[in-house]
C-alpha cells in the first residue's frame, strides 16, 4: 500500500512505525474473514482491512469524524487478523496509533470521556481496585443482578509454602487478578515450587499498561512499563530466568515492551531484555514437561473430568502460544471437548465489555455457546478477563487452567 503521512506524523516514531505497517497491507481481505466484529456486524469498516482505510486517510490529512471514531472504538485488539494475514501486518500496533489521533481531534461525550477516565485511572490502582473490589464482594448478595454479575465470589485463601531454590523466576501480580482471583498466582507458585522454581512477587511491580494504552494514554502506559522494569531489574541482574505472567493478556503486552520503550535512551535496552525473558506460564510449564511428567506420575489419580479450553486472543493471536496449554490439561488427566470457533474472541478484551456491552454480550453468548456444545463439567482459560466475563453467564465453573492442573497435581 502506498503512503503519504501527513506533516504532523511525518518522520515521527508513530508516523514511521505506521508508515511501515501501512506498507505491508495488500488488500487482501482474508483478515476480514476471521474479524469477529465484521462477522457480527457484516460493515467493512467493522473489519480491519476498513479499518486500516481509515487510519491511512486521516494519516495523509482527511478529515477525523465520530464515524471514524465509532468504528476503531467497535475493534477488541484481539489480532485474530494478524494470525490470519500473509503479509504479517501488524494490526494492533497501528489501531493504537489510529485511536490515539482520533482521540486528539474528536471529543467525546462527557458521560463516556468521564467513564474511560474512571477506568484508565481506577482499574490499574491495586491499591485503589482491591478494596473496592473486597466491598463489592462482600455486598454482592446485595448488589442487583446486573452489578452482581461483574463481581466474583470470594475465593478462599490457600497457603502458599515458598521454598528457596536456585531457580527463580519473577511473577507479575498484576492490577485487578490479585483482588479478583488471588488463587491463580498461588497456584502458580505451588505449581512451580514442586517443580523446583521459585516466584518472586518484585515490590513495586504494578499494572502492566495495557489498560492505560488502550484506552489512548500512551504515556501512561510507558510509564507503567519503566516502574515494572525498575522493580524487576535487580531481580534480573542476580540471575531470574523470566517475568512470568498468568494473565496472556498482560503477558502481550509486556512482550510490547521492546516497541513502547523502543526511543527511550534509558530504557530501550532494559525492555529489550525483558520482552526477551517474558513468559506466559503455559510456555513455562511446557518447557518442564520431564519434571511435570515426573510429578503427575506421582500424585493421586483423579477422576478424569471434561473440560472445555478458551484459549484467550492474547495467548493465541497475541503471544502466539497454541496447543500448550491443552497438551498440559490431557497430560494432567483431562479431557478437552471439541470448541468451534475457538480462534474467535469472547468479548472481554479488557475494558471492551464495559465500553461496547452490546457487542461484548453477542460475542460472550456465541463463545459460550460453543464451549458448552460438549457438555465440559467446567471451563478453563488463561486471562482474568476473560474468566470474568464468561463466569458472568456461564452455567459450569470458569478457571484458570493453572488452578486446574495445581489440583491435579
Amino acid at each position: 500500500m502506498q503512503t503519504n503521512l501527513a506533516d504532523f506524523i511525518r518522520g515521527t516514531p508513530d508516523g514511521d512505525t505506521a508508515d511501515a505497517i501501512l506498507r505491508k497491507c495488500v488488500h487482501c481481505g482474508f483478515c476480514t474473514a476471521t474479524c469477529p466484529t465484521y462477522q457480527l456486524l457484516g460493515d467493512e469498516l467493522d473489519g480491519p482491512r476498513g479499518r486500516i482505510y481509515l487510519i491511512k486517510q486521516f494519516l495523509e490529512g482527511a478529515a477525523v469524524t465520530e464515524k471514524t471514531q465509532r468504528h476503531l472504538d467497535r475493534c477488541l485488539t484481539c489480532r485474530s487478523c494478524e494470525t490470519t494475514c500473509p503479509s504479517g501486518v501488524e494490526y494492533h500496533r497501528l489501531v493504537d496509533i489510529g485511536r490515539a489521533v482520533v482521540a486528539e481531534r474528536v471529543a467525546r461525550p462527557a458521560g463516556t470521556r468521564f467513564l474511560r477516565f474512571a477506568l484508565r485511572e481506577f482499574l490499574p490502582r491495586g491499591w485503589l481496585f482491591g478494596p473496592a473490589y473486597k466491598l463489592g464482594q462482600f455486598f454482592r448478595p446485595l448488589l442487583p443482578p446486573s452489578l452482581k454479575a461483574k463481581v466474583l465470589p470470594r475465593q478462599k485463601s490457600v497457603a502458599t509454602t515458598r521454598r528457596n531454590h536456585p531457580r527463580k523466576m519473577l511473577m507479575l501480580a498484576g492490577c485487578v487478578q490479585p483482588a479478583m482471583s488471588p488463587n491463580i498466582n498461588a497456584a502458580t507458585a505451588r505449581v512451580l515450587d514442586r517443580l523446583g522454581i521459585a516466584t518472586i512477587e518484585a515490590e513495586g511491580a504494578g499494572c502492566c499498561g495495557a489498560v492505560r494504552l488502550h484506552l489512548d494514554d500512551h504515556e501512561g502506559a510507558r510509564d507503567d512499563a519503566r516502574r515494572n522494569i525498575d522493580a524487576w531489574w535487580p531481580h534480573i541482574e542476580r540471575g531470574a530466568e523470566a517475568v512470568i505472567v498468568t494473565a496472556s493478556g498482560c503477558g502481550a503486552h509486556v512482550r510490547e515492551y521492546a516497541h513502547l520503550l523502543g526511543h527511550d535512551r534509558a530504557y530501550a535496552a532494559k525492555a529489550a531484555r525483558v520482552t526477551l525473558i517474558a513468559r506466559d506460564i503455559g510456555e513455562v510449564i511446557a518447557a518442564e514437561r520431564t519434571g511435570l511428567a515426573a510429578l503427575l506420575e506421582k500424585s493421586v489419580p483423579m477422576e478424569r473430568r471434561k473440560i472445555a479450553f478458551h484459549s484467550p486472543c492474547t495467548l493465541q493471536h497475541g503471544l502466539k502460544v497454541r496447543g500448550a496449554v491443552e497438551e498440559i490439561l490431557q497430560a494432567a488427566g483431562f479431557e478437552l471437548t471439541p470448541v468451534a470457533d475457538g480462534h474467535l474472541c469472547c468479548g472481554s478484551a479488557g475494558t471492551y465489555s464495559v465500553l461496547q456491552p452490546e457487542l461484548s454480550l453477542r460475542l460472550r453468548d456465541n463463545k459460550l455457546a460453543c464451549l458448552s456444545a460438549g457438555a465440559p463439567a467446567a471451563i478453563a482459560s488463561a486471562n482474568i478477563g476473560c474468566i470474568a466475563h464468561l463466569g458472568e453467564s456461564a452455567a459450569v465453573p470458569v478457571r484458570h487452567w493453572i488452578e486446574l492442573l495445581d489440583e491435579a497435581m
